[in-house]
C-alpha cells in the first residue's frame, strides 16, 4: 500500500508539471491542481479552463472562484468574469480582483452610482485608486464641483500631487475647460504630469483646443527633442498646418476611470509584478478599446512573463491604421523571435521597413534579427539604411555601428568592422561591451595586443563580474605570453560561467601553459561536454578539443603552423 500510494503521487505530480492530461483534469482536485500550476507558469488561459472546470462541480470554492477571476482578468475576459465576481460578493468574501471585475462592470454600463456607491461602502479596490474612481464617477454624474474636490483630495497625500493634477486637467477637458486644463498642466503642482508622453501629447491637445498651436508645437519640441515616431508626427504635422486637434486623451468619465487604471499600470511597472500590474493594464483596454497605449502595455507585459502568444494576440489588435501600428509590429516581432519564430519575425520586420522606410529604429532591428540568425550581408544593408537616417554625430549611431561591426567581423570584413567598432568607441567611449569585443577580435588576430590588453582591463573595470569580459583579459594575457597572470584571471571566469565550453577551453590552455597539464585536460573535456551540437560555427571547436587531448596544446600549435607557447621576456 506504501508502494502504491507514493507511485500515485509521484504520478500526480508528474501530470501537472507537463499540463495536467484531460483524464486527470477531469476531478475538482486535478482540475484544481492544474489550474494552480498554469497560474505558476503564468499560462492564464489555461489557468482560466482549469478553475472554471473545477467550479461546474464546486461552486462556492473561493480559491477556484480567486483562481478562476484572476485568469480572466489577465486574460482581459471581463465579462466572463462577472458573474464569478458576483458570486464571491454574495458568499461575503474579500478579493480585491473581483471588486475590480465589478468596478469595470459598473463603468461599462455607466453605473456611475453604483461606481460610487462601491468606494462609500469599502467595496472598491484601494483608497487610492476608489477615491480616482469616484471622482470620475462624480464627474459622470454631472457632478463637475464634487470632481474636482475629490481630486484635491488625492493631490493632498504625500507624492501624489503629480498624480491627481494629471487627472484633474484630464477632467477639466472632458468638461471643455482648456484654459483651466492648461493651467494645471502648467502648475508646479503637476510635478511632471506633462512629462509622459501622454501626458505631454494631451497638453499639446489642450493648447491646439486654445488655439496655440505654436506652443503646442514648442512644448511637444521640449518634451521630445529630435525624438520622432509616426504618431508624435502626425500630431505635429497637424499642429504646424495650423489644424485644431481635438482633445482625444479622454472624452468621458469612463475613459477618464480608463486613464485612472492605465496610469496606475504604468506606475507600477516595474515596482510591481507584472501579472500584478497587467491586471489593471486589461481593465484600462477593456474600458476603452481604442486606448492602444493600454494595448501596447498589456502585450509588453505579457512578453515579460512568457506568454508570447498572448503578447503576438494582443499587439496584432493595433489597427494597420493606427499610428502606433509600428511599435505594434515591433513588439510583435521581438515575441515571435522570443517564441522561437525567427523567421516569421523577420518577415514582419521586413514588411514593417517597407511601410516606414524613413524609420532608423525599424532597420536597425531587423538588423539584429538578421544578425542573429546569420545572415550578415543582409544585416549589414539593414544598418547601412538605419545609419543614413540617423543624424552624423548623434550618440545613438553607437549601437547601429557597434552591431554593423559585429557583422562584418563575422563576415571577415576586418576594416571595416575595425572602423565601425571604433567608430562606436568615438560616440560612446567607455562601453564595455564595445571595448570588449574589440580587444578581443585583436586578440584573436594577434594584433595591436598592448592597445587590445587596455581595453579589456577597462571593459573589466566597468563590468568585473561579467564571464566573457573576464575572459577577455586573460585570453589577452595568455596571447601575451604573460601565463601566470592569466591563470586567475580565466579561474574566475570559469566559476562566472561554469559550463560556457569556450571559457573552460580557454582555461585548459592557460593551464598547459604553466605547466599544470593534468588539469589542462580536465578542462578541455569540460569544455567539450558543453559543446552545442547545433552551433556549428561557433567559437567552441570539439574537434581541436579532441585533439588537444591525444596530442597536447603544444603538438596541435606546431600541426598549425603557429607560434609555439613562449613565456613573455623568455629569451
Amino acid at each position: 500500500m506504501i508502494r502504491f500510494l507514493m507511485s500515485t503521487a509521484v504520478a500526480m505530480t508528474f501530470s501537472v508539471s507537463v499540463g495536467a492530461p484531460q483524464a486527470f483534469a477531469q476531478s475538482v482536485s486535478g482540475a484544481y491542481l492544474a489550474g494552480r500550476q498554469a497560474t505558476s507558469q503564468n499560462d492564464f488561459s489555461n489557468a482560466s479552463t482549469y478553475f472554471v472546470k473545477a467550479l461546474a462541480r464546486d461552486r462556492t470554492n473561493p480559491e477556484l472562484m480567486e483562481g478562476a477571476v484572476s485568469s480572466l482578468l489577465a486574460l482581459g475576459e471581463i465579462q466572463k468574469a462577472v458573474p464569478i465576481a458576483k458570486a464571491i460578493e454574495q458568499l461575503e468574501l474579500r478579493s480585491q480582483t473581483a471588486s475590480m471585475v465589478l468596478i469595470a462592470d459598473l463603468v461599462m454600463n455607466k453605473n456611475f452610482d453604483g461606481v460610487i456607491a462601491r468606494a462609500d461602502d469599502n467595496g472598491g479596490i484601494g483608497p487610492l485608486v476608489d477615491t480616482l474612481v469616484s471622482a470620475w464617477a462624480k464627474l459622470g454624474q454631472g457632478k463637475a464641483a464634487a470632481a474636482f474636490e475629490e481630486f484635491d483630495v488625492v493631490a493632498e497625500q504625500p507624492g501624489m500631487s503629480g498624480f491627481a493634477t494629471y487627472h484633474k486637467a484630464m477632467a477639466f477637458a472632458v468638461v471643455g475647460d482648456f484654459e483651466g486644463a492648461n493651467n494645471l498642466f502648467s502648475s508646479s503642482n503637476a510635478d511632471g504630469a506633462s512629462a509622459t508622453r501622454r501626458g505631454a501629447m494631451a497638453r499639446a491637445e489642450v493648447l491646439s483646443q486654445l488655439d496655440r498651436n505654436a506652443d503646442a508645437v514648442q512644448s511637444l519640441r521640449l518634451a521630445f527633442g529630435d525624438a520622432t515616431d509616426p504618431e508624435l508626427d502626425a500630431l505635429l504635422e497637424a499642429l504646424e498646418a495650423g489644424t485644431m486637434v481635438p482633445f482625444t486623451h479622454a472624452t468621458s468619465a469612463s475613459d477618464g476611470i480608463a486613464e485612472v487604471f492605465y496610469s496606475l499600470a504604468g506606475a507600477l511597472r516595474g515596482e510591481a509584478d507584472a501579472d500584478y500590474t497587467l491586471l489593471y493594464a486589461r481593465l484600462a483596454y477593456s474600458l476603452r478599446t481604442d486606448h492602444i497605449d493600454a494595448l501596447l502595455l498589456s502585450a509588453e507585459l505579457l512578453e515579460e512573463l512568457g506568454q508570447f502568444d498572448l503578447a503576438i494576440d494582443a499587439y496584432k489588435k493595433v489597427p494597420r491604421t493606427d499610428t502606433a501600428s509600428h511599435a505594434a509590429e515591433l513588439g510583435r516581432a521581438a515575441a515571435l523571435r522570443s517564441s522561437g519564430k525567427p523567421d516569421a519575425a523577420i518577415e514582419v520586420l521586413a514588411q514593417i521597413a517597407r511601410r516606414f522606410p524613413g524609420m532608423a529604429i525599424v532597420h536597425s532591428t531587423l538588423g539584429d534579427a538578421l544578425r542573429n540568425q546569420d545572415e550578415f550581408v543582409d544585416a549589414v544593408a539593414s544598418y547601412d539604411r538605419a545609419l543614413e537616417l540617423v543624424p552624423e554625430g548623434s550618440r545613438g549611431r553607437w549601437f547601429i555601428h557597434y552591431a554593423r561591426a559585429i557583422a562584418h567581423e563575422r563576415l571577415d570584413n576586418w576594416e571595416q568592422a575595425e572602423a565601425d567598432f571604433r567608430a562606436a568607441l568615438d560616440l560612446n567611449p567607455d562601453h564595455p561591451q564595445v571595448l570588449n569585443y574589440l580587444g578581443y577580435s585583436m586578440v584573436e588576430k594577434q594584433i595591436n595586443l598592448a592597445e587590445a590588453l587596455d581595453m579589456i582591463e577597462r571593459a573589466v573595470a566597468a563590468r568585473p563580474d561579467s564571464g566573457f569580459i573576464v575572459d577577455s583579459l586573460g585570453w589577452v594575457l595568455y596571447r601575451l605570453g604573460r601565463y601566470d597572470e592569466a591563470v586567475a584571471h580565466m579561474e574566475r571566469a570559469v566559476e562566472l560561467m561554469a559550463v560556457d565550453p569556450v571559457v573552460n577551453d580557454h582555461l585548459g590552455d592557460v593551464y598547459w601553459a604553466v605547466g599544470r597539464k593534468r588539469e589542462a585536460e580536465f578542462q578541455w573535456s569540460r569544455a567539450l561536454s558543453f559543446v552545442d551540437p547545433t552551433e556549428v560555427d561557433g567559437e567552441a571547436d570539439p574537434d581541436r578539443m579532441r585533439r588537444k587531448l591525444e596530442i597536447g596544446l603544444d603538438a596541435v600549435l606546431l600541426e598549425e603552423g603557429a607560434e609555439p607557447l613562449k613565456v613573455a621576456n623568455d629569451d
